[in-house]
């Protein structure tokens, strides 16, 4: 077992969570495949959980996993921020940063961070739904950074224009009714479902609900009943809590009354949150920031929402690699 934890080991778990696979990370980190993989066992004997999990698009964390990698990457970057302050008298020069975001739990989070650690930067920050048209804002100069969301797989498409890095990628839940037949499970699958109706919001440009109906239909089933839902969540809330069907929400959802979240078992469905900028616009500074302040503002918000707490801590019969 490892004595102790280094930066490599955290810069190794994060090139595992961004790449999706250990081949693929060895090659950005210029190691052999066996190198990484004999590192992460160890990484996780050191942890003593399980990290990943290998799926039918590589490999993708576990909800512990999650949350290492969330707390790597904030370690990381405030390491690689060290050095990066501007000199003594140029700082909060004009700076601006025009910040949109897709439909995200962290963004109030992350703003309220970028705020106190930037105080002198100029923030405007707007709500786009689509990831790919973030993607067509940054190439047409229209924003400078973003969050966006794609999938496993899907990595999100763009120009050299536009640059992107994962903040964290976590499994999604299910939002039941209260009264659910199955509120009494602590997890459910998906194919439990499959005579239920669902609440599916519309093309996001990533991959969704493309994700959806393929984990569907390795379940078994085809949703018989489909809402096509773009509302607000208080609204969607609401129809959840009357009865009138179910939707998979992130792993993060807080439920209001007569709503329940659960987990879904073998994690079908998992989603990534993407931070997106202009390189030749913002500093690299800047982006060291916003990085840091949306994986400080994921993390926090985790930490406050019940039931993705057992999901995201191993216990003492946690399986080993």
């Amino acid at each position: 077992m490892m004595e102790q934890l280094e930066l490599r080991h955290l810069r190794l778990v994060c090139a595992i969570a961004d790449t999706g696979g250990l081949r693929r990370a060895a090659a950005l980190l210029g190691y052999s495949q066996p190198a990484v993989s004999t590192q992460l066992q160890r990484i996780e004997g050191y942890f003593g959980g399980e990290l990943f999990l290998r799926s039918r698009v590589g490999v993708v964390p576990t909800p512990f996993g999650v949350q290492v990698v969330a707390q790597a990457r904030e370690v990381l970057a405030q390491v690689d921020a060290i050095g990066r302050f501007p000199a003594a008298g140029t700082a909060g020069t004009g700076r601006a940063l025009r910040l949109a975001a897709t439909n995200t739990p962290i963004l109030s989070g992350l703003v309220v961070r970028i705020r106190e650690a930037l105080p002198d930067l100029a923030l405007t920050v707007s709500s786009v739904y689509s990831s790919a048209e973030i993607v067509e804002l940054l190439e047409s100069g229209a924003l400078d950074a973003a969050i966006g969301t794609d999938y496993p797989g899907r990595e999100l498409q763009h120009s050299d224009a536009v640059a992107h890095r994962g903040i964290v990628t976590e499994p999604s839940s299910v939002a039941l009714p209260a009264d659910h037949r199955l509120a009494h499970r602590s997890e459910v699958s998906l194919s439990e479902l499959a005579e239920d109706a669902w609440f599916v919001t519309p093309d996001d440009g990533a991959g969704w609900p493309e994700v959806f109906y393929e984990a569907c239909q390795e379940a078994g089933f085809r949703p018989a009943t489909v809402h096509r839902f773009l509302g607000d969540l208080r609204q969607l809330q609401g129809l959840i809590a009357a009865g009138l069907g179910v939707a998979v929400v992130q792993a993060t959802f807080r439920p209001s009354a007569g709503v329940l979240v659960k987990p879904l078992t073998g994690r079908p469905v998992w989603c990534r949150y993407v931070l997106a900028w202009q390189p030749s616009g913002v500093a690299d500074e800047t982006v060291e920031t916003v990085h840091r302040c949306a994986t400080a503002a994921y993390r926090e918000l985790s930490l406050h929402v019940p039931h993705f707490q057992p999901w995201s801590t191993p216990g003492p019969g946690t399986p080993r690699r």
